[in-house]
């Protein structure tokens, strides 16, 4: 067990390292569309964790858009971060964004996730499915600093 721990800490770790990157790196990004930084929270409906949740969204084409989470879990004495990508498909009608992804995370992570939402130019909102979770995204544009 300590073995596993060490070697998830250290995913995270590292992992984190090109987002927090490419997180400073689009403060100077300007958007009209839904390309950019994103912070909120997550939550499971199905055990009640949640937590601070940061994404970055680039637009692949007309249609995809790349979409980062980086997830923060404080439930354990140490705090974890978690962080992956999927390509979601994206339509855009009179500034109302809608989205459809799926990405598999792996079974330490639960597996295959679907995710659907909608959104605008200033808050986003996704509901993730699972198998053995089901939950939300909350997302609105940072500050400057943040």
């Amino acid at each position: 067990m300590k073995t596993f721990a060490a070697i998830l800490l250290l995913c995270a770790t590292f992992g984190c390292s090109s987002f927090e990157r490419d997180w400073r790196a689009a403060t100077e990004t300007n958007s009209t569309g839904i390309e950019g930084r994103w912070i909120g929270r997550w939550n499971s409906d199905s055990n009640g964790h949640n937590d601070i949740l940061r994404c970055l969204v680039t637009k692949k084409t007309d249609t995809i858009y790349e979409t980062r989470f980086h997830a923060k879990y404080s439930r354990w004495i140490i705090p974890l971060s978690f962080g992956y990508a999927l390509d979601m498909n994206v339509t855009a009608a009179e500034g109302v964004y809608q989205f459809r992804g799926q990405a598999d995370l792996g079974m330490l992570a639960g597996g295959g996730y679907q995710y659907t939402g909608e959104g605008n130019t200033t808050e986003l909102r996704f509901n993730y499915n699972a198998e053995k979770d089901r939950g939300t995204f909350r997302l609105q544009r940072p500050a400057i600093n943040d």
